[in-house]
């Protein structure tokens, strides 16, 4: 069992995890846009990342979004979007996208992983990601990590 909450750990870790830049244009620009946004638009993005995901077909039955609260979302993220590339980092975004082509994919890919984090880290979430290891066979597991 232990084993197992350590290997859940370390999967939460990896998607918790930031990721150390370097210095890129296209970093430079990830880097502004995460450091441009508060505790609350963070979670803002958490929120915008969820009703996104419980778009999908096989994850919508489970999720009851109202229109109007993806609408609200969609303005909210659209409105900081628009901030972020056009104030908070524009002179990032201009230079990141001379160099790389990429580079707003790449740095959202940033803010993505930032906003991941506003939900991964809560500790309801956590309990939620460890459910699972009180139906998990450890001992058949155990045969596998021992080979015996």
């Amino acid at each position: 069992m232990k084993k197992l909450l350590i290997a859940t750990a370390l999967l939460v870790a990896t998607v918790t995890t930031p990721v150390t830049l370097a210095d890129t244009p296209s970093q430079q620009l990830g880097t502004c846009l995460i450091d441009s946004l508060n505790g609350k638009e963070r979670k803002e993005l958490a929120k915008w990342i969820f009703i996104s995901m419980a778009a999908h077909p096989e994850i919508s039955p489970y999720a009851n979004i109202s229109n109007a609260d993806i609408n609200a979302t969609d303005s909210y993220v659209g409105t900081l979007i628009t901030r972020l590339l056009t104030e908070d980092c524009a002179a990032q975004l201009r230079s990141a996208n001379n160099t790389d082509p990429r580079a707003i994919q790449q740095a959202f890919e940033l803010v993505g992983q930032v906003a991941m984090q506003e939900l991964m880290t809560h500790q309801r979430v956590g309990n939620a990601l460890t459910g699972y290891a009180q139906y998990a066979d450890m001992d058949k597991i155990n045969v596998v990590l021992t080979g015996e």
